[in-house]
């Protein structure tokens, strides 16, 4: 029996659904998606390399209470920091 073959009958099922985010970590964490290349599809991405980031310097405070800030509301300091400076940028314009 050829490798592949043979090594497709001894690896885990794949979940039909995670449960949450860290079931998903905790099966990828602990299993290779080689093993599961049979059952994967082929996707069209699309980059846009032209676009880009600015980093800007922000006090160690500051970005303290923007972390807290950003943990409480479910997102990223960088999202936080980025929904608030539009904001204050739109009401001022």
């Amino acid at each position: 029996m050829p490798e592949s073959k043979k090594q497709a009958t001894q690896r885990d099922p794949l979940p039909d659904d995670f449960g949450s985010l860290e079931e998903f970590w905790a099966f990828w964490d602990t299993h290779s998606t080689a093993d599961y290349e049979d059952l994967m599809e082929d996707v069209d991405v699309r980059i846009d390399i032209h676009s880009s980031k600015v980093y800007c310097a922000v006090a160690k405070d500051l970005l303290a209470q923007l972390r807290t800030h950003a943990r409480r509301q479910g997102v990223s300091t960088e999202t936080l920091i980025n929904l608030w400076l539009r904001e204050k940028v739109t009401n001022v314009v």
